[in-house]
């Protein structure tokens, strides 16, 4: 359970300690730039997906029921809610601490970023808001990655 909550939160919360500025420039909100909270939900849905299947990281995902993953996933929604200026709340951990003993590989952060680049792709999220969630999610790699 707990591999499977770093890896699946992972995403979330290093976006949590990153976006914030993003969140709080005039105009509209990141949050209401990426679509709100049901456009958020897809992408976390179909990122998870992703990962979920994907050979690197099955070992994050074997032996946890569907309905741990669920909850999860909502953990995920809200804490992008909240960090893109959305109207949720999160109240989960940092990084690091998730992340801790988990041992994600240089090579694992690797594919993650290109697995949610393409989930990005699939959405047609503009390159304005692709670039700003790309660049915050790299600013934690420090936070994630253990071992090169």
């Amino acid at each position: 359970m707990r591999k499977l909550k770093a890896a699946v939160t992972g995403f979330a919360l290093l976006l949590a300690l990153a976006l914030p500025a993003a969140a709080q420039q005039s105009g509209p909100s990141l949050y209401k730039r990426l679509g709100g909270y049901d456009a958020l939900a897809a992408v976390t849905d179909d990122f998870l997906g992703r990962l979920s299947t994907h050979p690197a990281f099955t070992r994050f995902f074997a032996g946890h029921s569907s309905d741990s993953i669920k909850r999860i996933r909502q953990r995920i929604v809200d804490q992008l809610c909240a960090v893109t200026g959305g109207p949720c709340f999160y109240t989960g951990r940092d990084m690091k601490t998730v992340h801790a003993g988990i041992g994600i590989r240089e090579s694992d952060w690797n594919t993650s970023v290109k697995l949610l680049n393409a989930t990005l792709d699939k959405f047609n999220v503009p390159p304005k808001e692709k670039d700003e969630v790309l660049t915050s999610v790299s600013t934690l790699k420090k936070d994630i990655v253990e071992k090169p």
